[in-house]
This record gives structure tokens, C-alpha cells and sequence, in this order.
């Protein structure tokens, strides 16, 4: 049994229904369900929630619409579960906080795994204090730092950071860093990598146009330079 809270929202009742069957099946016994864009924001205004499931096309207000709402409330993961699979749509969907995109029609048993994927991630988070230079990780907290100031990230974002952070100076490739943080097989023509790590840069860089702190090597992958702390 999996001491956490869900929220599943989505205008398809009959898709509601069959995921917190097989969800409390897996042991999820604290679901709710959402069928609009109001609803959600309502619920989580007053519930926290350790991961939410949110579909984009729905009538009234759009998941793309409300999640930024949301990430005002919550820094649970977000994983988006819609029909547009296009890659402008899945670009659009990270860049608005998402921290998983899960096309339509999809393997119920996957997004199961999914969900417990990042929950092991979320719940198990190491202990040591992180410091380079002026940047600063709580992973107890979950709180970054840099030249004294909290730079808030998404759940997604903050564990590509830790990740980097816990292997400092040394190379991956995308399908490393995605199979580490996601926890999932790369399957080759995927931007998710690139795109938090845009993101990332954007949060904690100086000029992100010219990185000094994650850094790309050209044809080879991404590393953290801890010397690009400034």
C-alpha cells in the first residue's frame, strides 16, 4: 500500500474509472478524480497531493491553461496524459512544468509504472548536504540556494539537478540522464532531456545562452561542471 495522495483529472469518465480501479489494484487507495480545469485548481487548493495526472484537452479550461495554476500551489510531479503527441505539443507541455507526457491510447500497467518510478524518486531522496560554491542542495528539504537566494524548480527539474549534482565533472549522454532520472528506457528521438536542461540553465546560469555550469560536449552529452559555480 502506497502511503500518498493522487489526483487524476480528466473529462473521460470511463478513463477515470478504469485508472483508480487498476491504480487502487497497485495499492493507490487515496484517489481523487477531477473532470475539468476548475475542479482540479479547487482540489488542490485545499488537498496536497503527491502526484497529479492531468489531460490537456478538456472543456472549459485546458490542463496547458492550469498547470501553470497549479504549479503555483504544488511542486508535485505533473504528469500530462493527452491525445496531441506532436512535438510541439509535448515541448509546450514541459515547458509549462509537466514532469512526464503520456500520449493517448497508452498501457495502463505503464503509467502505473511510471507513477511508482517517480514516487521511489521523490520518497527516497539522499541525506548529505550538497554544496558547490555558492550553490547549495537540501536533499531533506528538497530546497536549492544560490548566492543565498531559493531558486524554485519543478519536482523534474530539482532531480535532474541532484542528479548532476551527485556526479560532478562527469559525462552522460541524453539516454543516460534520461534512463537515471526518468527511470525509464531512452527511446532515441526524445527532447525531454534537452529541453529541462534548457530550463535548468535558465534557472541557475548567468548567461544560459553560454553555460559554465552545465555544459554541453558537442556530440557526446552534458556534464556538471562544479567550476562554473559562481
Amino acid at each position: 500500500m502506497y502511503d500518498v495522495k493522487l489526483l487524476i483529472v480528466d473529462d473521460e469518465i470511463s478513463l477515470l474509472t478504469m485508472l483508480q480501479t487498476i491504480l487502487t489494484k497497485e495499492g493507490f487507495h487515496a484517489i481523487d478524480l477531477a473532470t475539468t480545469g476548475e475542479e482540479a485548481l479547487e482540489k488542490c487548493q485545499v488537498n496536497q497531493y503527491d502526484l497529479i495526472l492531468l489531460d490537456v484537452s478538456m472543456p472549459g479550461l485546458s490542463g496547458f491553461e492550469i498547470s501553470p495554476q497549479i504549479r503555483q500551489l504544488t511542486e508535485a510531479p505533473i504528469f500530462f496524459v493527452t491525445a496531441r503527441s506532436s512535438d510541439l505539443d509535448t515541448l509546450t507541455g514541459f515547458a509549462l512544468g509537466a514532469d512526464d507526457y503520456i500520449t493517448k491510447p497508452f498501457n495502463p500497467l505503464e503509467v502505473v509504472a511510471r507513477i511508482k518510478a517517480r514516487l521511489r524518486r521523490v520518497q527516497q531522496p539522499a541525506t548529505k548536504l550538497i554544496q558547490f560554491h555558492e550553490l547549495l542542495i537540501d536533499p531533506i528539504s528538497g530546497e536549492v540556494r544560490l548566492h543565498g537566494e531559493v531558486i524554485h524548480l519543478s519536482a523534474q527539474l530539482y532531480q535532474l539537478l541532484l542528479f548532476f549534482a551527485q556526479h560532478p565533472n562527469q559525462l552522460f549522454t541524453k539516454a543516460q540522464i534520461y534512463e537515471k532520472v526518468w527511470g525509464e528506457s531512452y527511446l532515441g528521438e526524445d527532447n525531454t532531456v534537452m529541453v529541462h536542461i534548457r530550463k535548468l540553465r535558465q534557472k541557475l546560469e548567468q548567461d544560459a545562452s553560454h553555460p559554465e555550469m552545465i555544459v554541453t560536449v558537442r556530440g557526446l552529452g552534458y556534464k556538471f561542471v562544479p567550476e562554473g559555480v559562481k
